[in-house]
């Protein structure tokens, strides 16, 4: 391992794709061949290092995203292996926002699937650099080109294809090294043995194509980078890979193309080049621009630098609770470093922290550290206030500063839940606050009417997930209601209100005079607020800055419960256009109160609409069933996008199974695993994500309301 103090050789990445494309069977595998383990473990027998959870070993997907460090070529890679399925998007959220570079896993059968075009637009947002792993080639049906091809035409990447498969499906044996020309194999009972070899021990015909996809791979390079397109117009295209690499590095970085690695991580093939590229392409600490942050006296802006000598500066991105140690809160130094006997500040929260142990982490094992440096991930033992989105700064550090936080989707589902008895109300409570803490996506609140706790999730396999560690992690015995849909509620037509409040109270006059205007704004547009109230004569402001405040503090507390159902309300336009106040008795609360009011009484004079979630449907079904699964999706109000052969089921030169998209309510979706099992025999499969909130039909709606309300 090289010095700690040289950046240059640590690489902070995660490992990322759709559900079941073989993220955690590939980091496996990059644990055995960098000597971390001494058997690979198999995420169909439960044995995954990575997958620790009890329920992630039974379910066979990852669920929580899992740390690790190893070492490759003198160079230190923290990987975090992160989920595929749509519920626990958020873990890959936060991941993304720690990490300097990411690796793409794409099933060689099926392309880019729906969550892969996910995750891949979240790594977009952050601008986060990725080599792309075509994987699977083993597999009946894989092709290269389709992952290229659609990495290019559905994620908008500029794909530089690095390598080629030697053979495909059962015939599949290796790679060819378009870098070099050389053919690679993997050799020895867990092929830990990689063999290099002269392109000509292959057959004439891929040695052409070998040499068509090299020249392919140097103009795809010169096209983003201008020296190598000069060199390639001067020499017909042989570019020596001393230039070539480099280059491959910058546009990486850059953003500006993502290299496309292959192989079958299940057969032990490609996983060693694949740390190669994460070395040779992906950026360190010290290549990232300076991290941009606030100050938080002033909100000006100040940059940092990836240094030891500069102040210790550090985003924590997750906690997790340790039954024998308490919180472990995960965090990511993006300059100075920490020792064991500092202190710290929550520059977020403007509260003391004093971690009482500095921990590396390789899953569900940790190693006791004295100090973490710049560009490093570790977890702290002991802060109390600190979590997801916090920035961490030294106690003693002069200049203040936070750094952005990461975008936490919305709850879409809910259920409600009551311990089974009384005394266990607090432990519920308790383990309910623990899981607040952890997971930033996940919700818990109280409904005013019924007084009945409810939590609220990203879709009914993550309360599901969250129900079953209430009862094996903290043996508590929980009675849980059925899912419900996260409704929200928007206004139906404009509407100008006006409202006079006046009262006496404690012997004391209040009064407020507000005209407010209420707009529907775009859906997925949010909630505004304005103050057009008119200037006095003399210039002064119509209405003191401090009421203006007050009434917007009101209009947005009237928005947080509609009129129809109580839910939040949503892409509405609230303009103040004019006020009016007496001195002596307009006050701040009077204000709110009437901003408050104006805004209830307009919405129930007007009608409130229903919104719904609406998501992405997308299911993989046999010929056979096709007109089954239209059907059923159709009887749930759902709109069919469209339809296609699906390229991962091919027999004879014809598709065997279509996959159909469609767009359906998340009310009607509740419990279609079981109903699509029924409709096909179990031979299908779907997936789906939140797509956008839509309105209710006015029938549906009447029978929505109807039956929530109890009539």
């Amino acid at each position: 391992m090289a010095s700690p103090l040289d950046i240059t050789t640590i690489r902070d990445i995660g490992i990322m794709a759709h559900i079941d494309a073989g993220k955690t069977t590939t980091t496996e595998r990059i644990l055995f061949y960098t000597g971390i383990t001494h058997r690979m473990g198999e995420v169909h027998d439960g044995a995954a290092v990575m997958d620790y959870m009890p329920q992630e070993q039974e379910r066979g997907i990852t669920i929580t995203a899992a740390a690790t460090t190893c070492a490759w070529r003198e160079h230190r890679i923290n990987i975090i292996d992160t989920p595929g399925h749509v519920d626990f998007t958020v873990e890959v959220e936060r991941s993304l926002r720690v990490l300097d570079g990411a690796v793409a896993v794409f099933d060689a059968v099926s392309g880019v699937e729906p969550q892969s075009e996910t995750v891949w637009r979240q790594a977009d947002r952050y601008k986060v650099p990725r080599v792309a792993f075509v994987n699977k080639l083993d597999r009946v049906g894989a092709t290269l080109e389709l992952t290229v091809g659609m990495l290019r035409d559905r994620l908008g990447a500029h794909p530089i294809v690095a390598q080629l498969p030697i053979g495909l499906e059962g015939d599949f044996s290796g790679v060819i090294d378009l870098l070099e020309l050389e053919v690679v194999r993997f050799e020895g009972d867990s092929g830990e043995k990689v063999v290099r070899q002269p392109l000509s021990t292959l057959d004439a015909t891929l040695v052409e194509e070998a040499k068509a996809a090299r020249l392919a791979m140097v103009e795809a390079i010169g096209e983003v980078d201008d020296d190598v397109m000069a060199a390639y117009l001067e020499q017909g295209g042989d570019v020596p890979s001393a230039m070539l690499r480099p280059a491959m590095r910058k546009a990486t970085i850059a953003n500006r193309g993502v290299v496309v690695l292959c192989g079958s991580s299940l057969k032990n093939k490609g996983v060693q080049t694949l740390l190669d590229a994460v070395i040779d392409y992906l950026p360190s600490p010290a290549d990232m621009p300076p991290v941009q942050a606030h100050r938080t006296t002033d909100g000006s802006l100040v940059e940092r630098a990836p240094r030891y000598e500069d102040p210790f500066l550090a985003l924590a991105f997750k906690v997790l609770f340790d039954p024998h140690r308490g919180p472990l809160v995960f965090f990511r130094v993006y300059s100075g470093k920490l020792r064991i006997k500092d202190a710290l500040q929550n520059a977020s929260k403007s509260r003391k922290e004093k971690p009482q142990r500095l921990l590396q982490v390789h899953a569900n094992k940790t190693t006791e550290i004295d100090e973490v440096g710049v560009g490093n991930i570790a977890a702290a033992v002991g802060l109390k206030f600190t979590g997801t989105g916090d920035t961490l700064i030294l106690a003693d550090d002069k200049d203040s500063v936070v750094l952005a936080g990461m975008q936490i989707p919305e709850p879409v589902i809910f259920r409600a839940i009551e311990a089974k008895t009384a005394a266990d109300q607090p432990a519920l409570d308790e383990a309910l606050a623990r899981f607040l803490r952890e997971d930033p996506s996940f919700r818990v609140q109280q409904d005013r009417d019924s007084g009945q706790t409810l939590v609220c999730g990203q879709g009914e396999l993550h309360l599901e997930i969250i129900i079953d560690r209430l009862m094996r992690e903290h043996r508590l015995e929980v009675h849980v209601g059925k899912p419900q849909v996260a409704y929200r509620e928007t206004l139906s037509r404009p509407l100008t209100k006006t409202l006079e409040y006046e009262r006496e109270m404690g012997g004391k006059r209040a009064y407020a005079k507000v005209t407010i205007e209420l707009t529907p704004r775009e859906r997925g547009a949010g909630n505004t607020f304005e103050s057009a109230v008119p200037k006095t004569p003399s210039g002064q402001p119509g209405l003191p800055p401090v009421f203006v405040q007050s009434c917007k503090t009101g209009s947005d507390d009237a928005l947080t419960r509609g009129p129809l159902l109580g839910y939040p309300v949503v892409d509405v336009g609230v303009k103040l256009v004019s006020a009016a106040f007496r001195e002596g008795d307009s006050s701040d609360a009077a204000f709110q109160a009437a901003a408050a009011m104006a805004t209830m009484q307009g919405f129930e004079e007007v009608g409130a609409v229903l919104l719904e979630p609406t998501m992405a449907v997308e299911v993989v079904v046999p010929d056979d069933f096709t007109g089954n699964v239209v059907s059923d999706l159709n009887g749930r109000r759902g709109r069919i996008m469209g339809m296609e052969p699906a390229r991962a089921a091919v027999e004879g030169g014809r598709s065997t199974a279509q996959i159909v998209r469609a767009e359906v309510p998340l009310a009607e979706m509740v419990g279609y695993a079981t109903a699509i099992r029924s409709a096909t025999q179990g031979r299908a499969s779907y997936t789906m994500q939140f797509s956008q909130y839509d309105e209710v039909p006015k029938d549906v709606q009447a029978a929505i309301v109807a039956r929530l309300r109890g009539y």
